[in-house]
C-alpha cells in the first residue's frame, strides 16, 4: 500500500488539526508531565503541545513520510522523553517501555487501525498507573454519505475490475462498542461520545483534492494513472448536488479513559 502524500496531507490537514486543538484543551498537558502522541502525522498538533513549557511530547506514527516531515524535530531515543521526540511504529506493537506516560493523545487516527482491542491493549501498557487516554478518531457513521458513493462507483462497470477483493482500510467504532471494549482492558472512568462534525469544502476542485488525499486515497491508488482524475470528479460531482455542496459528513469518536491506579 502507497504511503501518505505527506506534504499534501500538511498542507490540507486543516480540519484535522482544528479537532484536534480541541481534543488538546481536553488534555490539559502539565509541566513535568510526558505524552505520547500516538498517529502524529506530520507532527502540527505534537509540537504545538511540546512548545507548553515542562511537557515532554513523543510523537509516533506509521508513515515514513509523514514523519519525514516532522524529523526535524526529532530525536533518535524516543523513549528516553525528550521533547518533541519521534518515532515509527505501530499502534498495536509500541516500540516503547511500559508504565512510561502521563497521557497519550490522539487525533484522527483510530479509524485507521483495525484491531482496537490490541491498540487499546498497547495504549494501557505504555500509560503510567492512573494515568489518562484523551483521544478523538472518527466513529459511527462517520462519511456514510461519501462511502456510500465510493462503493457505488467502485461497483460500476467502468471501475469494478480495480476492486475485485476490496475491503475498507478504517474501523468506524460506535459508542457501546468502544465503552465495552476499554472496560475488557481495564480502564476506568471511561467517557465515550459521538459528535457530528460537517466539513465544507468551497468548490469541486477543492474538494476532489481534498477526498483523494484524506478520504479516499486508498481507493485512488488502486486504479491504474488514467482512471483516477475521473473518479475522483464523479464523486465531487454528486457532492455538488448536496446541500450545503462539496459537505463530507464527518463523524468524531470521542475517548477519554483512565488506566486503573496502583
Amino acid at each position: 500500500m502507497a504511503d501518505w502524500d505527506a506534504a499534501r496531507y500538511h498542507r490540507l490537514s486543516d480540519p484535522q488539526v482544528g479537532w484536534g486543538r480541541r481534543v488538546a484543551a481536553r488534555l490539559a498537558a502539565a509541566p513535568g508531565e510526558r505524552v505520547l502522541d500516538l498517529g502524529c502525522g506530520t507532527g502540527r498538533l505534537t509540537a504545538e503541545i511540546a512548545s507548553r513549557p515542562g511537557i515532554t511530547v513523543v510523537g509516533l506514527d506509521r508513515s515514513a513520510a509523514m514523519l519525514s516531515q516532522a524529523r526535524p524535530r526529532s530525536s533518535s531515543r524516543a523513549d528516553e522523553g525528550r521533547a518533541a521526540a519521534y518515532v515509527r511504529g505501530e499502534g498495536v506493537a509500541l516500540p516503547l517501555r511500559a508504565g512510561i506516560f502521563d497521557a497519550v493523545f490522539s487525533t484522527a487516527t483510530f479509524h485507521w487501525i483495525p484491531d482496537h482491542e490490541g491498540l487499546f491493549g498497547e495504549v494501557y501498557r505504555v500509560l503510567k498507573p492512573g494515568a489518562r487516554l484523551v483521544s478523538q478518531c472518527g466513529g459511527g457513521p462517520n462519511l456514510q454519505r461519501l462511502l456510500e458513493r465510493t462503493h457505488a462507483l467502485m461497483r460500476d462497470g467502468r471501475f469494478s475490475r480495480w476492486f475485485p477483493d476490496w475491503r475498507d482500510p478504517w474501523r468506524f467504532a460506535g459508542v457501546s462498542e468502544t465503552e465495552a471494549r476499554l472496560a475488557r482492558i481495564g480502564f476506568v472512568d471511561i467517557k465515550v461520545s459521538l459528535e457530528a462534525a460537517p466539513t465544507s469544502l468551497p468548490d469541486a476542485v477543492a474538494f476532489a483534492e481534498f477526498i483523494s488525499t484524506v478520504c479516499v486515497r486508498h481507493h485512488v491508488d488502486k486504479l491504474p494513472p488514467r482512471e483516477r482524475d475521473g473518479f475522483v470528479a464523479e464523486l465531487a460531482g454528486r457532492a455538488a448536488a448536496d446541500d450545503p455542496p462539496w459537505t463530507l459528513d464527518y463523524w468524531r469518536l470521542n475517548i477519554d479513559a483512565r488506566k486503573r491506579g496502583v
